[in-house]
């Protein structure tokens, strides 16, 4: 499966609507006209008016069925909006434009209109890596920063629910240390042979997890073969659970920037997918992530 794939198969499913938090961002409308572009899904753009309105018209865009822009006098205002509207059902997933991370996610949260559903809210990356014959998950990269054991089952059930809404059968996970055996002193693989036994106890479901596994051992089939590490994930990981952001963070970027990965990311946990892309990211990037996420709801 490629990301390309994603989009082919978006454009079949029964149409979703994606609500877009202070929308008036060049590279957030550039998005939405490609993904209207390929008839992914329709879109609410809420947030200031008269910037939105321009930015449509630069690209050759105005308002019709599936496009509608939703006047709002502030980014909090603008969030709270397209919150409610999936929160309500008049829009089946979210997407970040304009507003600062910590006040969408304020609004996601709020006890009254929010989007919680109880579960830890994770980064789920979608990588297509030249060479690698099928798309690489990275979990968590950009939400939590040093989670222990129970949020790391959390942070995995999350990815594999992912997974398997876009079609990826009994995923395998490996949580990622720097070694893979056992070592007392290295927390991180502790938390790998638990994760390894609640999965096989069935605290974490429809997926096979092995650890720890180092990051070679992990997607090559040659590493884990020349060291004699043998199971069903060893060399054909589909996720790759980090440890902590940091490890998170550098793998994701230098994914993209040494390796020219292609990306798609949502925020699972939530009642329905977040597109939470960075201003860094581009607008094919963004295309990635809503076709993600429409696949995934």
């Amino acid at each position: 499966m490629h990301l390309e794939k994603l989009i082919e198969e978006a454009t079949h499913l029964p149409n979703k609507v994606v609500a877009v938090a202070a929308a008036e961002d060049k590279e957030v409308i550039e998005a939405v006209k490609m993904a209207l572009d390929k008839q992914i899904a329709s879109f609410r753009l809420f947030g200031d008016e008269d910037k939105t309105m321009s930015l449509l018209q630069t690209l050759g865009l105005d308002v019709f069925e599936h496009l509608k822009v939703i006047p709002c006098s502030h980014p909090d205002e603008a969030a709270a909006k397209a919150v409610q509207a999936v929160s309500s059902g008049e829009a089946d997933v979210l997407m970040k434009g304009m507003v600062p991370t910590a006040r969408i996610l304020k609004a996601v949260l709020n006890k009254e209109y929010g989007l919680r559903t109880g579960k830890v809210l994770s980064h789920v990356a979608a990588f297509e890596v030249t060479g690698y014959d099928r798309l690489v998950f990275v979990t968590d990269a950009a939400m939590n920063i040093a989670p222990d054991l129970q949020k790391k089952a959390e942070i995995v059930q999350n990815a594999v629910d992912v997974a398997v809404r876009i079609g990826v059968e009994t995923p395998k996970v490996a949580p990622i240390t720097a070694v893979e055996v056992v070592n007392p002193s290295m927390e991180a693989t502790l938390d790998a042979a638990a994760l390894s036994q609640m999965n096989n106890r069935g605290q974490i479901k429809n997926c096979v997890v092995d650890g720890p596994l180092a990051l070679d051992n992990a997607v090559s089939k040659e590493a884990a073969e020349h060291k004699g590490i043998g199971g069903e994930v060893a060399g054909q990981a589909d996720i790759l659970l980090v440890p902590n952001i940091e490890t998170g963070n550098a793998l994701y970027k230098s994914l993209i920037y040494f390796a020219r990965a292609k990306v798609g990311a949502v925020i699972a946990g939530a009642k329905a997918p977040i597109v939470l892309t960075s201003r860094a990211d581009t607008a094919e990037s963004k295309l990635y992530s809503i076709a993600l996420a429409v696949r995934a709801v």
